[in-house]
């Protein structure tokens, strides 16, 4: 993923909801070069309300609200819209790597491959305290 290590199978996409305005995430496992979302989690319960997707929600021991989807979804490639105002952010083992540009907007292509060369950084507020395990 553009040089970010995929730790323990899992990874999120990490954002700053742009209605909502609380820092959430996509959480997904790897098999192969196929990625799976499986959870979204955030400190605001409406952010699962606008996903409008089935699942089972609970909350976490920190107190975010988790939505474990009924029906995960399967990617090889993720076309993301990414904006200064939404920092959409890959996250991985506590190092992250921001998709967004400084202004404006770009599109983004997410897709995994095997790579040395290392990148991103260790997270910063808000995306810090986003986990990645299977149980979050």
């Amino acid at each position: 993923m553009n040089g970010l290590p995929v730790t323990s199978g899992t990874f999120a996409i990490a954002y700053v909801h742009s209605i909502y305005k609380a820092p959430s995430a996509e959480v997904f496992t790897v098999e192969g070069r196929r990625f799976t979302m499986r959870t979204v989690i955030s400190r605001n319960s409406s952010v699962l309300d606008y996903y409008a997707l089935d699942g089972e929600r609970s909350r976490t021991p920190d107190g975010r609200w988790l939505l474990r989807l009924a029906e995960p979804a399967t990617y090889e490639e993720l076309s993301l819209l990414t904006t200064s105002i939404g920092r959409r952010t890959v996250v991985s083992g506590g190092r992250c790597l921001p998709l967004y540009p400084a202004r404006g907007a770009d599109e983004v292509r997410l897709a995994l491959r095997a790579t040395l060369d290392v990148r991103g950084e260790p997270c910063r507020p808000p995306f810090d305290t986003i986990t990645t395990s299977r149980s979050a």
